[in-house]
């Protein structure tokens, strides 16, 4: 199964590409316009189908702002036959288009090659604010400091950032990051979040607040 993101202004497109992938076992996220996604959730994706005749922001203006974000293959959906903007979406950064209109076993076939194909080293990246989070190499920075984490300290941070805006007890983070088999016990989740913060406090930073009586958060 893979995560596939599309963005198409044509309610009936979504539709029949939903139901193709859907059927092919696929989770299926639908926008009907850039200002639908949630920028936070792109790096998850692991296939993106792009309309590039889209209003407001278009196809081509939302390749280029999201390229950089994302490790996956960015597919163009167009009615757009002319060579010179198929070349121009190319070199952008996507991987490929699909002519409008077009067949479910071409639709198929296309994204299953490219979900077959794709073996690039993923160096996936989140972004909160001037926190940037390398999840390949386990890695905090703020600008351009590297911030000395535990692998605990690290864990619990990547698990805060990836689910920001939601709050979580001791208890939940020390089950999610730890596990039921973990060697410690949610109490030491406080010390761990006491030190995070003096870390990041030593770069001006503070993204974790204590939500009096239930818990902690990754402030959006």
């Amino acid at each position: 199964m893979a995560k596939i993101l599309v963005l198409d202004d044509e309610e009936k497109i979504l539709k029949l590409i939903k139901n193709i992938l859907l059927l092919e076992g696929h989770a299926v996220t639908l926008c009907c316009n850039y200002d639908e996604v949630d920028d936070n959730k792109l790096p998850w994706y692991d296939l993106i189908l792009l309309d590039i005749m889209m209003p407001g922001t278009d196809g081509f203006e939302v390749c280029k702002q999201i390229r950089d974000k994302v490790d996956c293959p960015i597919l163009f959906i167009t009615a757009k036959a002319e060579e010179e903007d198929l070349v121009y979406g190319l070199g952008l950064g996507a991987d490929d288009y699909i002519k409008k209109p077009f067949g479910m076993e071409e639709l198929k076939s296309r994204i299953n090659a490219h979900l077959r194909r794709e073996k690039r080293n993923h160096s996936v990246v989140i972004q909160s604010g001037n926190i940037r989070f390398d999840l390949q190499g386990m890695r905090v920075m703020v600008e351009d400091e590297s911030i000395n984490l535990t692998k605990g300290e690290y864990q619990i941070c990547e698990f805060l950032v990836k689910n920001k805006g939601h709050v979580f007890s001791r208890e939940q983070i020390y089950e999610a990051v730890f596990g039921y088999d973990g060697e410690s016990n949610d109490s030491t989740i406080a010390t761990h979040i006491m030190n995070i913060r003096n870390k990041l406090s030593e770069v001006g930073v503070s993204p974790i607040k204590t939500v009096w009586g239930i818990g902690y958060q990754w402030e959006s």
